[in-house]
């Protein structure tokens, strides 16, 4: 079992409230638009089993995601905590609530404002980044984190397959990066996938 069973529980309602609020919602910004299960389970392997411990995400919505990630670090002993990024207050403070209803809020710095902007002044280093936002500004945001990352790092990025004309710049950007490997996972909405060993 890769998740103990209160972030489980938590999971599993968050899971089942956003398929309706996206459901019924008109409004894209007022959908949670969270991650598949499928893609959030190979999110926690590829960070537990790559051992990363200074994770960056960008598009933290409700804390679907950021559950899943703070677990993988928690798996590994990271005394570092995950960074997470989200620009709506509203969602940000959705998350801090169901961080500490999985008992996992001590892991993780939740962080609110635009993602290129708080990206710029973070500190790093990073050997882990999860792009899950705004696909225009990603590229923006991996010029701005190339000095931050570690030699060994590791980048995903969700809607590779369901968004490839948004994604396009991002994965362009990548893979001409010197020393990167690059894959995309056919799962969920797509997970591109980017390793330099």
């Amino acid at each position: 079992m890769l998740l103990n069973d209160a972030v489980d529980r938590v999971l599993r309602d968050l899971e089942s409230y956003g398929r309706d609020n996206d459901a019924r919602e008109g409004d894209r910004a007022r959908k949670m638009l969270n991650l598949e299960r499928e893609t959030a389970e190979l999110l926690h392997i590829l960070v537990r089993s790559g051992r990363r411990r200074r994770v960056l995400e960008i598009g933290t919505s409700n804390g679907v995601s950021t559950l899943w990630l703070a677990a993988a670090l928690q798996a590994v002993g990271a005394t570092e905590p995950l960074t997470s990024i989200e620009r709506d207050p509203g969602k940000s403070a959705q998350a801090a609530t169901n961080l500490e209803r999985a008992g996992l809020a001590s892991r993780v710095t939740l962080l609110v404002g635009d993602a290129t902007e708080t990206v710029a002044g973070l500190d790093g280093p990073f050997d882990c980044v999860f792009f899950d936002a705004d696909r225009w500004s990603a590229p923006e945001q991996l010029r701005l984190l190339l000095p931050k990352l570690e030699p060994d790092c590791l980048l995903l990025a969700d809607n590779a397959l369901s968004h490839p004309q948004e994604i396009a710049g991002y994965i362009a950007a990548v893979e001409a990066l010197p020393g990167f490997g690059t894959t995309i996972f056919p799962v969920g909405k797509g997970l591109h996938v980017a390793c330099r060993p």
